[in-house]
């Protein structure tokens, strides 16, 4: 169709090519891999962007953790590592489906504050879930092991957008902050603005709805670990795990040594497929390793950056923004608008690309609301810590993917969690930050 007047072709054929891959993505009418593929193809048979612009997410660094990680995750299964680990903490951890559920959520938001990259905390802790969920007798497809694993998830990713490294957004939103507008914030300022009712409370609310639409089929309440006895751990398990410890001390001191989490990723790949360590093979990647997860996350990677590069996401920005109530006299009215604008952004850009969008519009819109720049920008991470549906955040895809849960359990879980943050947590945060003096 011709394009409206001042908007570009580009801009109209973008957006609808998005359209059709965010309506595949979210009803699974086709294998995710397959919408990923049909995004590759119809976008350079149209010409909607530069190759590199269509296939940007395959020379994302996020696209080579998640492919390292992977490899690792083999490793880690075929040593007996991940089992052997699970089985050391089932003890401790898995007296009932109530305490596995905290205690992996628990454990997601706790490496948050130590591991800067999301996509590395689950790809690092999904083959570790998965063994606990086989030593409880948790099988694939059973509510539990679905309650669990998107637990952890959810865990991992949502509350970490209270801590300033922790995810890919918050980094693009400092960004912005700082090159647009000279907005700096330190690591507890932004604590303090997010943890209590982003952080604590949206945790508490993921284990809540996990235990409510999760729930086990069975009346009894207390599981008991299969009766195993720990076996010794295997040389290339003792292996893989000073490989692991070494991976992971990089991680943790990214900020030392500047080297991304994806290349760390994918040296300790290398050295789990170098021939004489003995860790894993072809035959185990053939048998093995999830490849057409990798082909889903570039095209959910290369989806915003589409959006972004058309013009497409800019001018459904632009024009949310004229259609939204903004007023000096409703600061809580405003408050709510803004949220809603990041979170509808959210839905079409994805998580990773809306601070980019929405973020050059923060003085605009400080101006139409009356409320401080600060506040209009850290309204942001309430708004990209909303998450409608899974596939708006691409960790949480690769959880899902590689522990076997349907889409339609994910999006129950997002959709319901969704909801329930922005009846209960949205206005909770607005009494926090105006506690705070942040809402004049």
């Amino acid at each position: 169709m011709p394009p409206p007047d001042g908007i570009p072709q580009s801009a109209m054929t973008g957006a609808g090519l998005c359209l059709l891959a965010v309506g595949l993505y979210a009803t699974a009418v086709i294998p995710e891999y397959l919408t990923a593929l049909v995004f590759f193809s119809l976008a350079m048979v149209l010409g909607t962007a530069d190759a590199n612009v269509v296939f940007s997410g395959f020379h994302s660094a996020a696209y080579w953790l998640v492919f390292g990680g992977l490899i690792v995750g083999v490793a880690v299964q075929k040593t007996g590592l991940g089992l052997r680990i699970a089985t050391s903490i089932t003890s401790k951890l898995a007296k009932s489906y109530t305490q596995t559920v905290v205690g992996v959520a628990l454990v997601g938001i706790a490496l948050s504050f130590v591991m800067p990259s999301t996509m590395g905390r689950v790809v690092l802790l999904v083959p570790i879930v998965l063994a606990l969920c086989d030593s409880l007798g948790y099988e694939k497809g059973t509510r539990e092991r679905s309650g669990v694993i998107l637990a952890m998830a959810c865990g991992t990713w949502m509350p970490a957008g209270s801590i300033l490294p922790a995810n890919v957004p918050n980094m693009v939103l400092v960004g912005v902050a700082e090159n647009l507008f000279g907005v700096t914030f330190n690591y507890g300022e932004y604590l303090l603005m997010h943890m209590p009712v982003n952080g604590i409370l949206k945790l508490a609310l993921i284990v809540g709805l996990v235990l409510i639409l999760f729930r086990p089929n069975s009346a009894r309440t207390t599981v008991s670990p299969k009766d195993e006895t720990p076996k010794p751990l295997t040389p290339e398990g003792q292996r893989l795990a000073i490989i692991l410890v070494v991976t992971i001390g990089f991680w943790f001191t990214d900020f030392i040594h500047h080297v991304s989490p994806a290349w760390v990723a994918m040296v300790a790949a290398l050295v789990c497929l170098w021939p004489g360590v003995g860790l894993i093979d072809i035959d185990d990647l053939k048998a093995k390793f999830n490849f057409p997860s990798t082909i889903y996350v570039a095209g959910i990677l290369s989806l915003g950056a589409m959006l972004v590069e058309t013009g497409a996401g800019d001018i459904a920005g632009n024009w949310l923004l004229t259609h939204i109530t903004f007023s000096k006299d409703t600061p809580f009215i405003s408050f709510l608008s803004m949220i809603g604008l990041g979170a509808a952004t959210n839905i079409a850009v994805t998580a990773p690309s809306m601070p980019a969008v929405i973020g050059p519009m923060a003085a605009d819109i400080a101006a139409s609301s009356g409320l401080p720049l600060k506040t209009v920008l850290m309204s942001q991470v309430i708004a990209y810590s909303t998450v409608i549906l899974p596939y708006q955040v691409p960790p949480l895809i690769v959880a899902m993917q590689l522990g076997g849960v349907a889409v339609k359990d994910g999006a129950k879980m997002t959709l319901a969690l969704a909801a329930l943050s922005i009846i209960l947590l949205v206005p909770l945060n607005y009494l926090w930050w105006s506690w705070l003096g942040l809402m004049h």
